[in-house]
């Protein structure tokens, strides 16, 4: 059978292209069609590492999962990581290869579309169907020189388009027509359809505006996508700050603080999404409630962030919140914060070499970034809890540049012990809990996805007989919901007839 691709696009960001994607790879896995995601560039602080090492956007490594497979570094060989408002942290093909501003990565483009067209090659050879994703909109008229993320990288492999906008943003009909027609003639002849995304109501009243869609451009509309009623997909990137619900009677309730450069959010989508808990997000400028637990996040620019944080007045808070029995976990970025020195002799973060930033001092130890970023799969059990198995499991990764000492005068109560890939025979030592068990640090991302972890922190934080809950389980339940519906409401057999015609 041979090989087809298809590039998703998007009107604007958060348009629905991810999911549309995630729907598509499950979609195509049901009919046994041996299907990869890709996405050539990514922005995104949501990362996920791959079980050789490398870093890879979020959002793929989901498309991978409803795909059926192992993330892999070829899914998204290019990933950058904003630090500044105008400077990112460059990964390609799932090692860092410097910071560069906004201009410099410009300049470096042609360079990147190298590695993004080698590791889309080495995709297509290898699966009977590539699924693409783009970047933000294919519109960005200043962004359209060397561009690799969407209509430019479409020509260069010769793929059909698919363009889908949000109707529940408003304007959909202008953003649809206004797209394509800032398109040049052959990126437009690529377009094979619209999707409509997240729609509500009565599909009759949206006909007429269907039809005049269809006739203005030529292109017909392969989908009007439903709506879906508290559905959950791993975020890209943006933090979103609604609720997924408010409970008072919570069992549990926990405050996160919300910085500039917070990463890695989806850390605490299972605590959001767990019938016992409330999840409060507190940003910039907004009064931080009294709670039960207070998470303190990762973070890409560890120092800065820090620097925010008291400016919000979180230094006080915090002490008067342990004061008082509360209690506190730090992860990854977080857990550095907590302790009392972060120490940069590179100038890794802003670029100014042998800064250093008092950290709160909670925990006694030292971070020193350096170079090299250490990135791991991991998986072990926790070092505090136990319940009628022995141990309770733990699994998660690591992302992080720093490398933290704890003062060789202390007694270090630790987290966890995980697997040594080196020595098997051995655990290695992980994190830190607190002689009065009042704060935890752990650079593990993803601790709370484990059924047997949440349970132990949750009992931890005091909630007694917490109800069990599968993040994983809830995940796939999720994609299947989704899956669903783009079924029910696109020709996903013709649009695969269209594809493989179009090549």
């Amino acid at each position: 059978m041979p090989a087809f691709s298809l590039m998703i696009q998007g009107t604007t960001s958060d348009a629905g292209k991810s999911t549309l994607v995630t729907a598509l790879c499950r979609l195509f896995l049901r009919r046994g069609i041996q299907v990869a995601p890709f996405k050539p560039q990514n922005m995104a602080l949501n990362s996920a590492v791959t079980q050789d090492g490398n870093e890879i956007g979020r959002a793929q490594a989901v498309q991978a999962h409803a795909a059926g497979l192992e993330p892999h570094v070829d899914m998204n060989p290019i990933l950058l990581k904003p630090n500044t408002d105008t400077g990112a942290q460059v990964i390609i093909q799932g090692k860092a290869v410097g910071n560069m501003n906004a201009v410099g990565y410009h300049e470096y483009k042609s360079i990147a579309k190298i590695a993004a067209l080698d590791s889309y090659h080495r995709l297509a050879e290898q699966y009977q169907a590539v699924l693409i994703e783009g970047a933000g909109s294919p519109a960005e008229i200043n962004l359209r020189a060397r561009d690799i993320a969407n209509m430019g990288f479409a020509q260069s492999i010769n793929c059909p388009v698919i363009i889908i906008a949000d109707i529940d943003k408003g304007g959909v009909f202008a953003h649809l027509v206004g797209t394509l027609d800032l398109l040049s003639q052959s990126e437009q002849d690529r377009v094979i359809g619209f999707v409509i995304n997240r729609f509500r109501g009565d599909i009759s009243l949206l006909q007429s505006g269907l039809d005049w869609l269809e006739e203005r451009t030529g292109k017909p509309v392969l989908g009007v996508l439903p709506f879906l009623k508290g559905f959950h997909l791993e975020s890209e990137d943006a933090v979103a700050k609604s609720p997924i619900k408010t409970d008072t009677n919570a069992k549990l309730n926990i405050v996160i603080p919300i910085m500039p450069r917070t990463s890695n959010h989806t850390d605490w989508d299972a605590l959001r999404l767990h019938p016992d808990v409330q999840v409060t997000l507190v940003g910039a400028n907004e009064s931080i409630p009294p709670t039960d637990l207070v998470i303190l996040p990762g973070s890409k620019s560890v120092q800065s962030d820090l620097a925010f944080l008291r400016q919000e007045g979180w230094e006080d808070y915090l002490k008067k919140h342990l004061r008082y029995g509360g209690k506190v976990i730090g992860i990854c970025g977080g857990y550095q914060m907590l302790g009392e020195q972060l120490l940069d002799p590179l100038g890794l973060e802003n670029q100014h070499p042998n800064t250093q930033s008092a950290g709160f001092g909670f925990i006694p130890m030292e971070t020193v970034l350096k170079e090299d970023k250490q990135l791991k799969q991991r998986s072990g059990q926790l070092a505090f809890s136990t319940n009628s198995n022995g141990y309770p499991h733990v699994t998660g990764y690591e992302i992080h540049s720093g490398v933290s000492y704890f003062s060789t005068t202390a007694t270090i109560n630790h987290f966890s012990l995980l697997n040594n890939e080196k020595n098997t025979e051995n655990s290695e030592k992980e994190g830190y809990i607190s002689d009065d068990g009042s704060i935890i640090g752990t650079y593990l991302h993803g601790v709370f996805d484990h059924p047997e972890a949440l349970q132990a922190l949750l009992n931890w934080a005091g909630v007694d007989q917490a109800a069990a809950f599968d993040y994983n389980q809830y995940r796939d339940s999720e994609i299947n919901r989704l899956a669903d519906s783009t079924e029910q409401h696109m020709d996903i057999d013709a649009l695969i007839k269209t594809c493989r015609a179009f090549h």
